[in-house]
């Protein structure tokens, strides 16, 4: 049964009664019926309902303030005393680069969660910076990152994958300075962006004639099979049988393929509780088959 800092908890952030009650697997009545309980434990009106949902009244805000601290104290507690333990138990909180997210940590997980049932995964993704910043305010024990990240703390590589040209039409690099197709680019952190842009600059004495931008990785790669243009796109998010060519980005000074890192990171705490370091093995063991491929 979910406890009273759970239910505050929740209700602020759906911040509507149905919503609520889903999360909490209660209906609405009993949701209803055990807010009016709380709320006259505490001698005040905790929520105000209105057509927009439910809003937080000043005592309600000191309240839901005061159990969501009393849940993250006692989760602290809780995976210390699980970390005394040889048994992997405890929430796992993950933030993971989005592209990383999506095409290579489901796997990983699976394997996991197989292997360790009693382990629970708490999972956020987004940009490589979003990461950082998830880590330095407390909302992950590890986080995995693409490119070049500044970290003062714990940094495992796993893996590097090369950057492709890669269209339904053209077959060399030489092929975009003739074409009509679009160049299309999804939104990233502001690395990659600028690593792709130097790329260009370095082969070509101008921009393409015609781009399109968007917002994800995966509509530009579906835009990419449909067709519609060509895209640079790491080789994570590929595989044998999309049915495009794929080009690979070299250096002409240096002669090597342009590529992206994958690492892990965290604080060196983290990495002693039980199920970080039971994800860090599973993590490992699926980073070196990237590299034997009878695995």
């Amino acid at each position: 049964m979910a406890t009273e800092a759970e239910i505050l908890k929740v209700l602020a952030e759906e911040r509507n009664m149905r919503k609520a009650a889903e999360r909490l697997f209660l209906s609405q009545p009993a949701l209803s019926q055990r807010l009016q309980t709380i709320e006259k434990d505490w001698g005040a009106q905790l929520f105000i309902r209105s057509q927009k949902g439910l809003t937080a009244t000043p005592a309600g805000e000191l309240i839901i303030a005061y159990a969501t601290e009393m849940l993250s104290k006692k989760e602290e507690i809780f995976e210390t005393i699980q970390s005394l333990t040889t048994k992997v138990n405890g929430t796992l909180k993950i933030a993971c680069a989005s592209i990383v997210g999506q095409n290579w940590l489901p796997k990983i997980l699976k394997d996991f969660v197989t292997k360790y049932p009693e382990a629970k995964i708490s999972l956020m993704t987004g940009w490589s910076s979003e990461i950082v910043k998830a880590l330095y305010e407390g909302e992950a024990h590890i986080g995995i990152v693409r490119g070049q990240v500044d970290w003062k703390g714990e940094k495992i590589h796993l893996f590097r994958d090369t950057l492709y040209l890669v269209d339904k039409e053209l077959k060399t690099i030489e092929d975009v300075l003739t074409t009509e197709r679009p160049f299309i680019q999804f939104k990233s952190d502001s690395n990659y962006y600028q690593e792709i842009q130097q790329w260009w600059q370095q082969h070509f004495a101008s921009n393409p004639s015609k781009q399109i931008l968007v917002d994800q990785i995966e509509i530009c790669k579906q835009m990419v099979l449909n067709g519609i243009g060509y895209a640079i796109l790491p080789s994570i998010t590929l595989n044998d049988h999309d049915g495009i060519n794929k080009i690979a980005l070299t250096n002409n000074e240096k002669e090597f393929g342009l590529t992206r890192d994958t690492w892990l990171i965290g604080y060196e705490s983290s990495f002693e509780l039980r199920q970080v370091e039971a994800f860090v093995e599973v993590v490992q063991d699926h980073a070196r088959c990237l590299f034997d491929y009878t695995k």
